[in-house]
């Protein structure tokens, strides 16, 4: 199995850099991902934009297997839609493969049993429409005023479940069944790209928040609907999670049984945690650590 990151680097400038504690623990959080999961899985992919590769690559000197710049074809889209770069990667994997997010540290090799499935993930999310991050609602009213398009697998849950609904995290994702996850990232792809949702989506403030509707909503409503179809070529598919809950994926003693921490969310801006991980990364991989000091030196001599 193939052990895959993406980096789409403008969303990341545009929005998300103040989710790391700095930019030197954002890349020691590369660092420190890259290296514990390639322990277990000595193949190694990144997707990225030429602007990634040379700070991936060429800055802190990550030893990728297979490097490829694919996602500069993403150079004149609306960086709102972050997930895109996660999308094209998932769609782009020719063998089984597990994807990481930055702040995903794998000190162990997932369980057999998981790495088996069809499709994998984190953990599975059941959500209540209108109490949730989860927003659905919204993009359904917004094909109704704007006469855009909304995939037929969303429509079909949204009917089926009404307001209890249910969607999987995708802090990793990957699996064997490279045909359906390759379906499902074309599908959320198509989804924002095509011209009827445009203007819809003109009307979409904050769009950066509703990213999980295209990538971990639309997972699982994929999996519901294709697995009730008798004459879909994905009825059969095997879905399993690393966790079974949310609440088991960020329980300690659960975390440290499978050897998983996922710093999401403010996790990653904590005093405390960012000390730990710089820590550890110049304990353990003191050339990167120094690599990653170099970098943001020479990055800020070359501002000046």
């Amino acid at each position: 199995m193939r052990a895959v990151w993406s980096f789409w680097t403008k969303p990341f400038k545009d929005f998300r850099t103040a989710t790391w504690a700095s930019e030197k623990h954002h890349l020691l959080g590369w660092v420190l991902s890259f290296e514990t999961a390639r322990k277990h899985y000595p193949e190694t992919s990144l997707v990225t934009d030429t602007e990634g590769a040379r700070m991936l690559i060429d800055g802190i000197g990550l030893d990728f297997t297979h490097v490829s710049t694919e996602l500069d074809a993403l150079s004149g889209h609306d960086t709102g839609w972050w997930a895109l770069g996660k999308l094209y990667a998932y769609r782009a994997q020719r063998e089984p493969f597990v994807h990481l997010d930055t702040d995903v540290f794998l000190w162990k090799p997932l369980p057999p049993h998981v790495a088996a499935a069809s499709v994998f993930a984190q953990n599975p999310e059941e959500f209540i429409v209108g109490s949730s991050c989860y927003r659905p609602e919204e993009f359904e009213f917004i094909k109704e005023v704007s006469g855009g398009w909304i995939p037929e697998e969303w429509e079909w849950c949204r009917s089926e479940y009404g307001q209890v609904q249910k969607a999987a995290c995708c802090g990793i994702i990957g699996g064997n069944r490279l045909d359906f996850i390759g379906y499902y990232a074309d599908l959320g792809i198509r989804y924002i790209e095509d011209e009827r949702n445009q203007f819809g989506w003109s009307m979409v403030h904050n769009k950066a928040e509703h990213n999980i509707l295209f990538e971990q909503y639309l997972l699982g409503a994929c999996i519901e609907y294709h697995r009730r179809r008798p004459d879909s070529p994905f009825n059969d598919i095997d879905d399993r999670y690393l966790f079974d809950s949310w609440g088991d994926a960020f329980e300690p003693d659960a975390a440290a049984r499978v050897g998983y921490t996922h710093l999401i969310g403010g996790a990653k801006c904590d005093a405390q945690i960012a000390e730990h991980l710089e820590e550890r990364v110049r304990q353990d991989y003191p050339g990167h650590y120094e690599r990653c000091v170099s970098y943001l030196e020479s990055s800020a001599a070359a501002v000046l």
